[in-house]
């Protein structure tokens, strides 16, 4: 515990949060706590064998479309050596084994500056914080997976060479049974007594390719269930005697509610009940339409503050440039090269983005028995345990998290307001209640992904070669923000946050360009802004790879170089970015990006993973931009499943074009205005670009792919644009200004 010692975290909480700091890094040992059906054994804390050969998987991860319950599994049946017939999957439960500091670092560990790394982890775990975000599924818990897959198959060859009387070494697994030799036993048929067994000090893990499932596109898992309808989501939770409530909540976190118009609810058929409180009114029915018609009814008004305007959040930002910023990575002596010579100056700006996924929030609660139960898509189970304990007064122990897959989320469902209030409807109702947020109401309580901007600034040698470049970026710091607002007990956090504050690292993701710079230095900047901000699929990387890979476009053209050579002619050591410039160039055709051409090219690293994007863009007629086709070229490691990682970028694809082109909130009279998905001017079919996605084969680690598809779209997008029309775009989405 050296780095405990640092005397302005153990000062400035006084001595004890040093004990508290002691105590969180203290390791700790955890059981599983699986529960295991009629005759099914327990291996570990991932792993399940039934006794007619059905293999079951806790995925720690919520399943939101990207793929989970497929490539986890698919991981451990690859080290188990199971017939992927047999698998089945089952979402974890509530523990520390679960925990994943990986994604909490990234989203909040802007909350944490000044606690060591490994304090801080040990912290997370012992909390289980739970959580699905940053790209991190595979890159968490690939190892993981591993070990339990290969624990179940040693313990596995015990049993049966105990049987044949050999060596257990000698034994192996496939498709579902142990082998040696011409000998083979179902697992099925030795799961009882295998489960009994001792482990090596050291797992043989498999080694080699033949018959690895790992590389191979085996079926999903989930598919089936939602192409028949059968997969349970929260709105098909169905309880005895459950009623259905809507809610509609002060449109601002200070505001207060003012008055509601009861009678009219009551006129309402199948009305039953409105709570109220001074955050927020639900109207209570036998069913949701006639719970939102008496929501309507009520007429609720609220008093306070309201949420800034357009106008007024750009006017913060530029306020925020002109103010002193954080500075967060510096090579050289950057003002003594940009001092006295002639510069290459733009601002860019990115608006508010909507996370607009298909399933508004939405939660299922039944308080009984001195319990509380919760069916919820959550991407933070262990958070959303805690929020509803607090609302309602409880012990956590009191309270059974279910999570259920979820409609998209994007980011959405690591926010527990939706939680907290089905706990408080259920406890004071005494029955199962179903609360499910409104369209209108999932974008008017959105928090959004922060409204941007940079200024850029860089100077150029004779041959076109950047000799100093500089960028401020104005942010608000939504790490800090949602880790307060997550994590608002944790007394790291609150320790922490006695410091000074400083840089957000969340906010800064993906703004130090990759490329090899002599005199380089970025800033944040923060905002001050009064607008409810969270973690948005691509998160601030969204944002950041627009600013800086425009700003090396306009960099290329005023040097008069050719954009994809001139990227790959400063990018130094890192070969997999550069082919995927390369390999993206010949994929599709790129012709340099000539004037007429419609063709922008950009690259982005984050995640472990390497991305290059070729656009064909272009202005329609009535003035509004065009994505005719996108290319990507990606080297993100090993791929456990390379459909499930198509499938992720061409998303990922399609959600940055959608937010290049629209899904942004705009706001007036306090009010975000985008309420319906026809507001957010969202690709369909008719108009989504023809997508081309290429994975560059690899033998490092995996990277993330959930995110990746995202950041380099816009980029991409605004270079095209430009060199179809010669107009520069600089604030997304697409606009004339």
């Amino acid at each position: 515990m050296v780095d405990v010692t640092r005397r302005r975290l153990l000062v400035s909480g006084g001595v004890g949060v040093g004990l508290v700091v002691a105590w969180a890094a203290w390791p700790r040992t955890y059981l599983p706590n699986l529960a295991a059906a009629p005759g099914e054994q327990v291996f570990n804390a991932f792993v399940k064998i039934a006794r007619d050969g059905r293999v079951t998987v806790a995925v720690p991860q919520c399943e939101h479309g990207q793929g989970v319950y497929t490539t986890l599994p698919q991981i451990v049946a690859d080290e188990l050596g199971a017939d992927w017939r047999a698998l089945g999957v089952e979402a974890a439960p509530v523990s520390p084994l679960y925990a994943n500091p990986l994604a909490a670092a990234w989203l909040f560990g802007a909350g944490y500056a000044g606690v060591p790394d490994r304090v801080r982890d040990e912290r997370w775990t012992r909390d289980a914080l739970m959580l699905t975000g940053g790209s991190t599924s595979v890159r968490r818990f690939e190892p993981l997976l591993r070990e339990a897959g290969a624990a179940a198959r040693v313990l596995l060859c015990q049993a049966a060479a105990k049987r044949w009387d050999v060596d257990w070494r000698d034994c192996t697994t496939a498709d579902g049974f142990v082998v040696q030799g011409a000998r083979r036993l179902r697992f099925a048929e030795l799961a009882e007594e295998a489960v009994g067994g001792s482990l090596p000090a050291e797992l043989p893990l498999r080694i080699g390719d033949e018959g690895r499932l790992t590389g191979t596109a085996v079926p999903r898992l989930d598919v089936p269930a939602k192409v028949d309808g059968s997969a349970n989501f929260v709105a098909d939770a169905r309880l005895p005697d459950m009623v259905f409530a809507s809610i509609r909540q002060a449109p601002h976190p200070r505001a207060r509610l003012l008055s509601v118009d009861m009678a009219a609810a009551e006129r309402i058929g199948g009305m039953l009940h409105v709570v109220r409180n001074d955050r927020w009114v639900a109207a209570v029915a036998n069913n949701w339409w006639a719970a939102d018609r008496a929501l309507a009814a009520l007429a609720p008004r609220f008093q306070g503050p309201a949420l800034p305007d357009d106008a007024a959040i750009d006017r913060a930002l530029a306020a925020a440039l002109d103010g002193e910023g954080h500075r967060i990575a510096a090579v050289g002596d950057v003002e003594g090269a940009l001092s006295g010579a002639r510069l290459v100056e733009a601002e860019y700006s990115v608006a508010p983005g909507l996370h607009a996924a298909l399933e508004p929030p939405a939660a299922t609660a039944q308080w009984q028995n001195g319990r509380l139960e919760l069916w919820v898509a959550t991407q933070a189970p262990s958070l959303a345990r805690t929020a509803a304990a607090q609302a309602i007064g409880v012990a956590e122990w009191q309270v059974i998290v279910h999570p259920m897959l979820a409609g998209g989320s994007f980011g959405a469902a690591l926010e527990v307001d939706v939680v907290r209030q089905a706990a408080v409807l259920a406890k004071e109702l005494r029955r199962p209640v179903q609360l499910a947020w409104s369209r209108r109401e999932a974008a008017l309580h959105d928090r959004v992904r922060a409204p941007a901007r940079a200024r850029m600034t860089a100077r150029l040698a004779p041959d076109g070669a950047i000799l100093g470049w500089r960028a401020r970026i104005a942010a608000a710091a939504t790490g800090h923000d949602m880790a307060a607002r997550l994590l608002p007990h944790d007394p790291l956090r609150r320790a922490a946050a006695m410091l000074p504050a400083g840089a957000d690292g969340y906010a800064m993701a993906g703004a130090v360009p990759g490329y090899r710079i002599p005199a380089l230095a970025v800033y944040h900047h923060p905002v001050a802004l009064d607008l409810p901000t969270g973690h948005l699929r691509g998160g601030a990387d969204g944002y950041n790879a627009f600013f800086t890979e425009c700003f090396l476009d306009e960099l290329a053209r005023v040097s008069g170089s050719e954009p994809m050579s001139y990227r790959v002619g400063m990018l130094g050591q890192d070969a997999r970015l550069a082919r995927c410039l390369t390999t993206v160039a010949a994929l599709g055709g790129w012709g340099g990006g000539v004037p007429g051409s419609g063709q922008g090219i950009a690259c982005h690293r984050m995640a472990g993973s390497a991305i290059a994007v070729l656009a064909e863009a272009g202005v329609a007629v009535d003035g509004s931009t065009r994505i005719d086709r996108l290319v990507a070229a990606v080297d993100c490691g090993r791929a456990i499943n390379p459909d499930i990682v198509r499938q992720q970028i061409e998303g990922g694809l399609v959600f940055g074009a959608a937010m290049a082109r629209g899904a942004s909130a705009h706001y007036r009279a306090g009010l975000p205005g985008p309420r319906r998905y026809g507001d957010l001017a969202l690709p369909t079919l008719a108009d989504a670009p023809d997508i081309t996605v290429d994975l560059i084969g690899s033998s490092v680690d995996p990277g993330g792919v959930g995110d990746l598809g995202v950041p380099a779209v816009a980029p991409a997008v605004a270079n095209a644009l430009f060199a179809a029309g010669g107009t520069r775009w600089r604030h997304v989405p697409f606009r004339r200004t």
